[in-house]
């Protein structure tokens, strides 16, 4: 069943919000990690077990401020597509995605059965072959 006008405005003010905490959270891990050069966190005399500490750390602030901006540019997309009434169709068999499915994950763009699909298809990197 299509969105209600009630449910893509709930919808709509959680995108919002998630997308204002985003900005936040990625403004403030841009910041910390300008902060946090790799010598403050190492030490002024690092051994390799600080500099691999020092790599992690610094490794962790870049994939969660990738994961954040990732999700940002979902939600980006999920607005456009409530701009365009296509928002809760599934981009693949064109079936509803269901509200709860998109309380959950507002930036979906597929119903469940078909991200099962993709993700089968594309999660996985090529094995090599002989």
């Amino acid at each position: 069943m299509p969105l209600t006008d009630s449910e893509r405005n709930q919808l709509k003010t959680l995108i919002d919000k998630r997308r204002e905490e985003l900005a936040a959270e990625i403004r403030s891990g841009y910041a910390r990690s300008r902060s946090d050069s790799f010598g403050a966190i190492a030490g002024e005399a690092p051994d390799s077990g600080d500099e691999a500490l020092a790599s992690l750390v610094a490794d962790t602030d870049n994939a969660e401020t990738n994961r954040d901006v990732r999700e940002l540019r979902e939600l980006d997309g999920a607005l456009e597509r409530i701009g365009s009434g296509t928002y809760g169709a599934c981009a693949d068999c064109g079936d509803d995605i269901p509200v709860e499915r998109l309380r959950a994950y507002p930036g979906a763009v597929r119903c469940v059965a078909c991200q099962g699909v993709h993700e089968k298809t594309y999660s996985h990197p090529p094995e090599p072959k002989l």
